[in-house]
């Protein structure tokens, strides 16, 4: 099987390698029946790839049936993919099958199979390990005999230790896992990319194709694109719409890219990019705080000795060890140790500093002084803390700042 060929087929657009390997990786899994999981970022096209196995497997002559499970609500799940008896719940005036059973000798899609509730995976467990399912309100196990392939954008391994997606599930269904790059992965294919949509959009308005200058391509290549394809297709539709001059240049096409301090961020392994900010803003307040106690140590120390007071300038960088939690100590007191600390002299009391540790406060204070510093310009102060703006807005209304 050619790749080539494959893309041509399925109107796949790009020619990087990552992008041939996921392709070729689908058609090589096609012929077995093994389950197959896709991840990739939202709108990086995922989609694409389950039809590619199911068009090359011996099943591309039965059903092929693509489920966004993100998009139905958590009450009636069960009932559209496993189906139910008449009666079975209010509403249920006849019986019905659901897909896995409409997909008998077929392909099933399960796209954001990452939301699905903890009961519906139980069931979906079963069939991939019985081929056996149990239709809403009956109690009569059937048999389908259906090929799973699914999609998320999820991190499953996070899932996972969290507990929102049940561990021998995610190994059933991650039997071949497939990578499909985001955008940003695939720099060489954004301006052949940003050229397709616009023939599209120009066949459809019927009006020339929009272009781009040099300069202009330099920046749409070296933009992040946090939505993908998806948000490339929609810009270059926006432009084709608006833009009565056909050639853009880097100031128009800076007007329809969001900035990317504010742009929406794909999720991220630690949780994205809102949650790593907050992390980061607490281990700072974390160390300003044990740099202030440790200095305020060594004052005493000094007074203790009969010595001058030193001057202790903050260390440029602070690091996550620092803040590992010493051994316990009397509620209320702070007991700091540097990494090559020694302890106090015997004939010096040991003299503990008390200390409030309450992060809202220091929250408080930081979130004050950078609205003052920034005269109330949200956006500035949510930089200058290192938050989005969106976290500084919610931070503000939960804290009560005027």
């Amino acid at each position: 099987m050619n790749v080539q060929s494959i893309k041509q087929r399925f109107g796949i657009i790009g020619s990087s390698a990552a992008l041939d390997r996921a392709i070729n990786n689908a058609a090589q899994v096609a012929p077995t029946d093994l389950s197959v999981l896709i991840q990739g970022e939202s709108g990086s096209g995922k989609e694409v790839l389950p039809q590619i196995v199911h068009a090359y497997s011996a099943r591309k002559h039965g059903p092929y049936i693509a489920v966004n499970c993100g998009a139905i609500p958590e009450g009636t799940i069960d009932s559209e993919l496993f189906g139910h008896e008449k009666g079975s719940f209010t509403g249920a005036h006849e019986a019905r099958k659901g897909y896995f059973e409409v997909a008998n000798g077929g392909t099933i899609f399960l796209d954001e199979v990452g939301e699905l509730p903890l009961t519906t995976q139980v069931r979906l467990l079963r069939v991939l390990e019985t081929g056996e399912f149990i239709r809403v309100g009956s109690s009569k196990a059937q048999k389908t005999n259906v090929r799973v392939v699914a999609a998320t954008n999820v991190n499953m391994l996070q899932a996972v230790a969290k507990g929102t997606f049940r561990e021998d599930l995610y190994y059933r269904l991650n039997m071949v896992p497939i990578h499909i790059p985001a955008l940003r992965e695939r720099k060489e294919d954004i301006h052949l990319l940003f050229r397709y949509f616009a023939q599209e959009a120009a066949a459809r308005y019927k009006a020339p194709p929009i272009t781009l200058t040099e300069e202009a391509q330099r920046m749409l290549t070296a933009y992040r694109w946090p939505g993908n394809i998806r948000q490339l297709r929609n810009l270059v539709e926006q432009m084709s719409v608006i833009e009565q001059t056909r050639e853009v240049d880097v100031k128009t096409l800076r007007d329809y890219l969001p900035d990317e301090s504010t742009a929406l961020v794909p999720a991220s392994a630690g949780g994205g990019i809102e949650s790593i900010s907050e992390r980061e803003l607490i281990y700072k307040f974390l160390y300003d705080m044990k740099n202030d106690l440790n200095a305020l140590k060594e004052q005493v120390r000094s007074l203790l000795a009969g010595q001058p007071i030193p001057a202790t300038p903050m260390p440029p960088v602070y690091r996550e060890e620092l803040f590992i939690p010493p051994a316990a100590t009397a509620p209320g007191t702070v007991s700091i140790r540097m990494p090559g600390e020694t302890d106090l002299p015997e004939d010096i009391d040991h003299t503990e500093v008390e200390e409030s540790l309450s992060l809202e406060e220091k929250e408080k204070e930081m979130i004050r002084k950078a609205l003052v510093k920034h005269r109330n310009r949200r956006k500035n102060a949510a930089q200058e803390l290192g938050i989005s703006e969106r976290t500084l807005y919610r931070k503000i209304k939960e804290y009560g700042i005027s």
